[in-house]
């Protein structure tokens, strides 16, 4: 059987069934992931986010978001302008880590920005998260910008540091 992958900026529907699985596989406190979805439908509406999906036979297997409003960036002074975008909410089905996937959908995202007029793109990773970093790296985002902290809506706080890339020809 022939799989069918597509890469594309979601209808309001797929977003809120993404968001509902998101929520479901959650854990048992659900508290963020709620707001999250709040504030996503909320930005995509207003144009602030431009969100990207992977579908894989009709199913949503991977995201990333692209932030273009510095309203809606913790710590945006650097991060966001009318040449630079945040990146953020990358995330993969477990089951689909590591198939070439989200590269797909991430070079898709890049190609759309840079069309788009965007000439660079921020994302934020913890300190602690070696393997994102090392990801991230291989995706291009090697100059450091800043370290700061973020806060989740639940009071939990983070320590994030920024990387950019220039969006050239990938």
């Amino acid at each position: 059987m022939t799989e069918l992958y597509i890469c594309k900026i979601p209808s309001l529907e797929e977003i809120n069934t993404k968001w509902d699985y998101e929520i479901a596989h959650s854990g048992e406190d659900k508290s963020n992931w709620i707001v999250w979805k709040k504030r996503a439908i909320k930005n995509y509406n207003h144009g602030y986010t431009i969100p990207y999906y992977g579908i894989l036979d009709g199913v949503i297997i991977c995201e990333a978001t692209a932030m273009i409003n510095p309203e809606v960036v913790q710590n945006s002074d650097g991060l966001v302008d009318s040449n630079t975008v945040y990146l953020s909410a990358f995330r993969t089905i477990s089951e689909f880590q590591g198939k070439g996937y989200f590269s797909k959908l991430f070079y898709y995202m890049i190609d759309d920005l840079r069309q788009k007029g965007y000439k660079k793109a921020t994302l934020g990773v913890e300190p602690i998260e070696a393997k994102n970093k090392e990801i991230y790296a291989h995706y291009g985002f090697t100059e450091f910008i800043k370290s700061g902290r973020e806060y989740y809506p639940d009071g939990t706080v983070i320590d994030v540091e920024y990387f950019g890339m220039i969006l050239g020809n990938l």
